[in-house]
C-alpha cells in the first residue's frame, strides 16, 4: 500500500490498511481457511496499527504474513494497493529495488577519513571498513623539513574538542605529498578488491577533485566511473551523497536498458523474443530466460503446471491463482537472468511483459 510521511494523507493511512487487512482476511476465508484463523494469522498486523506506526512511514508499506513468518518493510517506493493471498509471496512490486534499478558503490575520500556507501535507485547504507586505515593521517608520513607542506591534527578548538586534520600546502601539487597519497590509496584499493571481489556494480568517487586523478591511478576495480561527485564528502550526509551520485549514474543505467531493448527489437522474429506470458512462463521456470520486461502495476493472474508444461490464464483472481508475471519475474531473478521492471509503456512490444530467450 502507499504511505505518507508527512501531512494530512498520514490520517488516512490507518483506514486504509484497516480495508487492506479486511480485504485480506475475505480472501483467506474464501480460500479455505475458517474465520478464527484467518484473524489469527493477520492479528500481527493488526497490533502495527498504532499512532507511532504512521507517523515513521515512506512511500510505501510491504507486508507478508504466512503461518512462520511476519514481516513488514517501510520502502521509498509509491506502491499501488494490493493484496494477494498464494501459496507464495508477491514480489514483483518490490523488483525496482532488487533489479535494473542500479546497485553501485560510493567510496568518499577526504583527508580524514574513507567510507563506502552500497546504494540503489532508492536507499542508502554505509559499509563497514574494519580493515582498511580510516584516514589519510594514518597512513601518510611526512617530512617536517619540507615548508611546503604542514600538518596538523587534534588541535584544540574553541568550545572543547579536537579541530580535524587539516592540510596545507600547494594542493596536490607536492610530489612527496602525491607520492604519499598513492600509497595510502593503493592500499585502500587493496582492501576495496576484497570488498567488491566478483561484483559488477559501478564505483563513483566523492571526494575534493585533484584526489580523482591520483585514485584513478591507484584504482584496479575495472567498473569505477569517470565522473564523480566533487567537494568536501564530508560535510555531505549519507543521502546528500546518494542523490549526487544517482545523478551521475542514472544515464549509465538507462543506457544498459536502452541497450536491452536494442537486442530484443533487433532478435525479434528470430524465435528468440516474446511477448506471450504462455510461452514466457515455461520459459523462465526451465532457466531460459535471459532478459525479461516486465510491467509494474500490472497483473496476469493463474497458475503454471510444470509437470503438464500448462500455463493457465483467468481474467479475474481466482482461489489458489498467482500473478505469472511474478512468477517469470522471480524465476528469471533466481536463474541468474536480468529484470526490468519499468512502467508498462517502456516494456517493448507494448506488451505486459517480453522476454529474450537464451538460446
Amino acid at each position: 500500500m502507499p504511505t505518507h510521511r508527512l501531512g494530512i494523507e498520514t490520517q488516512q493511512d490507518p483506514i486504509r490498511f484497516k480495508n487492506l487487512v479486511r480485504e485480506a482476511e475475505e480472501q483467506l476465508i474464501k480460500s479455505g481457511l475458517r474465520g478464527q484463523d484467518a484473524r489469527n494469522l493477520l492479528s500481527k498486523a493488526k497490533e502495527l496499527d498504532e499512532y507511532k506506526f504512521w507517523q515513521h512511514q515512506s512511500d510505501g508499506l510491504a507486508i507478508f504474513i504466512s503461518t512462520n513468518l511476519f514481516t513488514y518493510y517501510c520502502l521509498p517506493i509509491n506502491f499501488q494497493e494490493l493484496v494477494v493471498v498464494t501459496d507464495r509471496f508477491h514480489l514483483k512490486p518490490l523488483l525496482p529495488l532488487l533489479t535494473n534499478d542500479g546497485r553501485f558503490y560510493i567510496l568518499a575520500l577526504s583527508q580524514n577519513q574513507v567510507r563506502l556507501f552500497q546504494g540503489t535507485r532508492y536507499s542508502v547504507s554505509e559499509i563497514s571498513l574494519e580493515n582498511l586505515l580510516q584516514n589519510i593521517a594514518e597512513a601518510l608520513k611526512y617530512d617536517h623539513a619540507q615548508k611546503q607542506l604542514q600538518f596538523h591534527t587534534g588541535t584544540s578548538q574553541a568550545g572543547g574538542g579536537e579541530r580535524a586534520a587539516i592540510f596545507h600546502g600547494q594542493g596536490a601539487g607536492n610530489d612527496q605529498q602525491k607520492d604519499n597519497i598513492l600509497r595510502y590509496f593503493r592500499q585502500v584499493d587493496k582492501g576495496l578488491q576484497e570488498l567488491l571481489k566478483n561484483q559488477q556494480a559501478p564505483l563513483v568517487l566523492a571526494g575534493v577533485e585533484y584526489l580523482f586523478p591520483i585514485y584513478k591511478e591507484a584504482n584496479t576495480y575495472p567498473y569505477l566511473i569517470d565522473e564523480g561527485v566533487t567537494g568536501n564528502p564530508d560535510e555531505l550526509k549519507a543521502q546528500e551523497l546518494h542523490m549526487l551520485a544517482w545523478k551521475i549514474l542514472m544515464p549509465h543505467f538507462n543506457q544498459a536498458q536502452k541497450a536491452a531493448v536494442d537486442r530484443y527489437e533487433e532478435l525479434a522474429g528470430t524465435g528468440q523474443t516474446s511477448n506471450h506470458i504462455k510461452e514466457i512462463v515455461p520459459m523462465a521456470y526451465y532457466q531460459l530466460v535471459d532478459t525479461l520486461f516486465v510491467a509494474v502495476g500490472v497483473q496476469r493472474w493463474g497458475n503454471f503446471t510444470p509437470d503438464d508444461n500448462l500455463v493457465e490464464l483467468h481474467r479475474e483472481q481466482e482461489t489458489q491463482d498467482e500473478d505469472l508475471m511474478d512468477f517469470a519475474a522471480i524465476h528469471t531473478l533466481l536463474n541468474g537472468g536480468t529484470v526490468y521492471a519499468v512502467e508498462p509503456e517502456l516494456v517493448p512490444d507494448n506488451a505486459p511483459l517480453a522476454a529474450v530467450f537464451r538460446f
